[in-house]
């Protein structure tokens, strides 16, 4: 057989046999995805969470907060929204979680956006062959393995350029040795070749251009993946999508130069074992094509941050919708929020059998909300967690335009918090300080004349008594508005008789046994009238002295509205005096 012939042959049989090897990979990749879709949809998700991955997660939503009302730090951390985004995402992509974090924590304030997001969550929920079709086309964009595709994708634009002199040389000197000197003079050839190979590759790992492009070789293989991923997407027409397909076809017109350049500079595979590209990863030490190909490249995608972000938008969103509808799915009992036009007039709240989505087995209870609402009740009654309830809801009803509960029914609401404060010890700030800041937000929010729910926890409680009783006062006074939802929590019962005609008061008790405490976490209607903290003390063993003092001091005050004091006689004896002093 001629050789040439059989050379031939041969090279035909090995890329034959690569592109067996490519296919045979693929098809097992996906199907190993198509399972794990299918077992997480609906259920609680996995993943765990590393420190500092949710501060990467929110790079997205952070460069898209000017002109509009978000839920703030303060109001997000009260709730502990950071779980419930955990227990919503689903996303098989980057752009996915980013995304969802910042449709969290921006709610709409229209019906037409809403209902548009509603339509997109249902499309998903009830098509299912359509959905993880979808799921399939975005797992190729995959997670970013430096956190958030956002911030990868993007730090692009302040990467620097590489000098490529020495590198153009070393390339020139190998093709020169490969084709003229090669042929010429086989054996001199063959050895200078081998000569430059090897200089090729130590100067590729030992010099510097290398390592400077190297944290950035991520960074073009993830945006590379999300146009391969577009390319896919091609093929989907659906009715419900096509705003979104619309988007993504734009934004990955904006890169066709990108991608014949980027082929020698690094993969949308990068890393995943792709055969094609371990022999471009020889060609690449050798030649230095992606070095020298770098400038190029990244001049492309330089200046392009708008059309990046329109690609992470619609692809995202696609993504974030299927995981609110696994959200759906997962949830015992869930209804669609209605709606209330705010008229000017007195706004309202009302919810049934509303549960938090946090709590296992959680207990549901129903309100009706007008103004103002003082909350009272002992530790652990349930008064916080009903209070983030309210407000969480608030939230995924203009978010994830689904609620906890069998009914909710409200206006239009920004959501602002002030509930688990502590001291700022690097701004060198008392807890007093911290939560007079955090108040003096919400009024000042207040005074726009928007519809707004504000949960407020215990106002004031970093200061002495009289002080927080007639600031509280004053303060919860002024959140009556008649644009105002205002639920405050309180363990002052003097608050309850001095704003009776601004706040209608509901109470949690708790049912104590010969033994134990029972906690029922039913909201009840009226002040909390119960007495079992001193009850408490002695069930736990304190000495009967100290519960009897406890329980007498009380009854004293309530008579007389005056504190005794303690009085030592002689060197040990410390005497009560109930007496007014």
């Amino acid at each position: 057989m001629n050789p040439y012939v059989s050379f031939v042959l041969w090279a035909a049989v090995i890329f034959g046999l690569f592109i067996f090897l490519i296919w045979r990979d693929n098809r097992k990749r996906k199907k190993t995805i198509l399972k794990k879709i299918r077992s997480i949809y609906g259920n609680v998700p996995e993943r765990e969470y590393e420190a500092g991955d949710l501060a990467q997660i929110s790079g997205y939503f952070r460069r898209n907060t000017e002109g509009h009302f978000v839920i703030d730090d303060i109001t997000w951390n009260d709730l502990d929204m950071d779980r419930v985004y955990m227990l919503v995402n689903q996303t098989v992509s980057s752009p996915g979680e980013d995304v969802l974090y910042a449709m969290m924590r921006t709610p709409l304030f229209s019906k037409e956006e809403i209902e548009r997001r509603y339509r997109l969550v249902t499309f998903f929920a009830e098509h299912e062959k359509e959905r993880e079709k979808m799921q399939l086309l975005l797992s190729e964009v995959g997670k970013s393995r430096l956190g958030s595709m956002t911030e990868t994708i993007l730090a692009l634009e302040h990467a620097p350029k590489v000098s490529t002199a020495v590198h153009f040389w070393m390339l020139a000197a190998l093709l020169i040795s490969l084709i003229v000197v090669l042929p010429l003079f086989p054996l001199h050839g063959f050895f200078l070749l081998f000569v430059l190979s090897i200089t090729n590759i130590t100067l590729y790992y030992s010099g510097t251009d290398r390592k400077r492009i190297e944290a950035y070789l991520e960074c073009f293989s993830s945006l590379l993946r999300m146009l391969g991923a577009a390319d896919h997407m091609e093929t989907v027409d659906w009715p419900e999508v096509r705003e979104q397909m619309q988007g993504i076809r734009e934004g990955k017109k904006a890169f066709a130069k990108l991608r014949k350049r980027s082929f020698f500079l690094t993969s949308q595979n990068s890393g995943n074992g792709d055969p094609l590209q371990l022999l471009m990863d020889y060609i690449r030490m050798v030649f230095h094509v992606d070095i020298l190909t770098y400038n190029a490249t990244l001049k492309e995608v330089q200046n392009k941050t708008g059309v990046i972000m329109t690609l992470i938008e619609n692809m995202g969103e696609l993504d974030a919708a299927i995981s609110i509808a696994s959200f759906r799915a997962l949830l015992p009992l869930q209804c669609r929020p209605k709606w209330k036009e705010y008229d000017g007039q007195k706004i309202q709240m009302n919810v049934e059998d509303l549960y938090h989505p946090l709590v296992e087995e959680a207990v549901a209870n129903s309100i009706c909300l007008k103004g103002g609402t003082l909350v009272t009740g002992s530790n652990a009654s349930g008064k916080s967690t009903f209070l983030k309830n309210l407000a969480i809801n608030a939230i995924l009803a203009q978010t994830l335009v689904i609620c906890t509960a069998a009914v909710y029914e409200a206006p239009f609401l920004k959501v602002m918090t002030s509930m688990a404060l502590r001291d700022d010890l690097r701004g060198g700030e008392s807890y007093f300080i911290v939560e007079i800041k955090s108040l003096k937000r919400i009024l000042d929010e207040s005074r726009k004349k928007e519809p707004m729910l504000c949960i407020i926890d215990e106002v004031l409680r970093g200061t002495n008594t009289i002080e927080r009783i007639a600031a509280s006062a004053r303060i919860l006074a002024s959140l009556t508005n008649p644009w105002m939802l205002s639920v405050a929590a309180t363990h002052d019962i003097e608050l309850s008789y001095i704003l009776e005609h601004f706040y209608e008061n509901y109470h949690f008790e708790e049912e104590v046994r010969e033994h134990e405490v029972v906690f029922h976490y039913l909201i009840q209607k009226g002040r909390a009238n119960s007495r079992n903290a001193i009850r408490l003390l002695e069930m736990l063993g304190y000495e009967d002295e100290i519960v009897k003092d406890a329980r007498d001091a009380a009854e004293n005050f309530e008579h007389t509205g005056v504190w005794g004091s303690y009085r030592l006689e002689g060197d040990r004896l410390v005497k009560k005096c109930w007496d007014n002093v």
